[in-house]
Formats: structure tokens, C-alpha cells, sequence
């Protein structure tokens, strides 16, 4: 779910949250106070989620060409070797 999906799905649900809070305990105080609880729950949620699905997630073998990996998934090398800047004779 996109983010902008999911505060318009969060906010929707806060306020009919809230109403009915208000009309249960006709106390203004204890719905504000329950409402940002319940905000609070609604954001552990999602980023449990978010991290979840993150953790899932495997490369792709598009992505493993694109990085220089092979199929163990070790990255080659792509610099060339070593050389010394020195020079070695003396003429």
C-alpha cells in the first residue's frame, strides 16, 4: 500500500474512531486521549508491516546482473589489479 493510501485510510478511520468515542463517553478529553492512542497503535502497525515485507524481500536477478553478482550472490570484482605507481627499472 502507498503511503498517501494509507494516511488517507488512517485518517478516515481516526475520525470515525473519534466520533464514536464521543458519542460513547461524551467526554472530549477521553476521546482525544483515545484517538492518539489509537493513532499510535495504527503506526506500530504499519511500520511492522513495512518492516516485514522488507525483510521478505529477495533480490531480483536483474538486480544481481545490475550490482555485479553472480548467482551465489557474491559481488565480482570489477576493478582491474593492483599496480604499482613506482617504477620497478632504473635505466
Amino acid at each position: 500500500m502507498r503511503f498517501p493510501n494509507f494516511l488517507v485510510g488512517m485518517f478516515g478511520v481516526l475520525i470515525a474512531f473519534a466520533i464514536t468515542t464521543y458519542i460513547l463517553t461524551q467526554s472530549l478529553w477521553t476521546t482525544i486521549v483515545q484517538t492518539v492512542l489509537c493513532a499510535v497503535v495504527i503506526q506500530i502497525g504499519y511500520f511492522a508491516v513495512v518492516l516485514f515485507l522488507v525483510s521478505r524481500e529477495k533480490p531480483r536477478r536483474s538486480e544481481w546482473k545490475q550490482s555485479g553478482a553472480n548467482e551465489t550472490g557474491a559481488v565480482a570484482n570489477k576493478q582491474p589489479p593492483f599496480k604499482s605507481i613506482t617504477p620497478t627499472e632504473t635505466h
